[in-house]
């Protein structure tokens, strides 16, 4: 079975787990659980804890598993832009940003194939870039706010704290070093290399598929 986080809610955990729960009632032999790169209990990017927990539950369901852990995807990275600018609180951090389609290929490759028991595989791009150079990619300049900054101009958005504190731990854990990883995973399970931001930028809509 491969599960796929949910989408970002204060129960997001719980859901995964009943998801787990009701895959090993059902009979279901191996998960392939999308998680995130250097998934901890203490992770900055404090969503990445769930992926924790969510991994931790799995492995105590006595079920079979395999972890593939993503990076940042950086075909979102054009809808962080507001107003040209990509503004927050990455300073000089890198992240070695990844394709969705890359993350898929990996996911197939690990779901139609044997030998992958008990894995975990970082799943990232060739490249580790800062936020000013993800900026400049997608035509944008970064902003490398502080901490107050970063709260301030996410207030208007009206969301709970929890998610707002996300958002922005998204750049705090880039700042201290804790995505810039680069894995040959791609590569290696998929026989070509992971597509850079500047392949998907030069695309358009659609990376190009090897």
């Amino acid at each position: 079975m491969f599960l796929v986080p949910a989408e970002e809610s204060e129960d997001r955990v719980e859901q995964h787990k009943t998801a787990v729960d009701a895959a090993a009632a059902a009979g279901v032999r191996r998960i392939v659980y999308l998680s995130f790169v250097n998934a901890s209990p203490d992770a900055t990017f404090t969503l990445v804890r769930h992926h924790w927990a969510t991994e931790e539950h799995i492995r105590a369901s006595g079920l079979a598993f395999t972890f593939p852990r993503m990076n940042l995807y950086l075909d979102f990275l054009p809808r962080m832009v507001s107003d040209g600018v990509l503004a927050g609180p990455g300073g000089d951090g890198r992240a070695a940003v990844v394709a969705r389609d890359d993350v898929a290929a990996v996911a197939a490759a690990l779901l139609t194939a044997d030998g992958h028991d008990g894995a975990t595989y970082d799943v990232t791009g060739r490249e580790a870039l800062t936020f000013a150079e993800m900026a400049a990619a997608v035509g944008a300049t970064y902003k490398d706010e502080t901490i107050e900054e970063a709260w301030a101009s996410r207030a208007g958005y009206g969301a709970p704290d929890w998610m707002v504190e996300g958002w922005i731990s998204t750049y705090t854990a880039v700042a201290r070093g804790e995505l810039d990883t680069i894995s040959d995973t791609v590569a290696r399970l998929i026989d070509r290399p992971p597509i850079t931001l500047a392949e998907f930028m030069r695309a358009g809509d659609r990376p190009p598929r090897g």
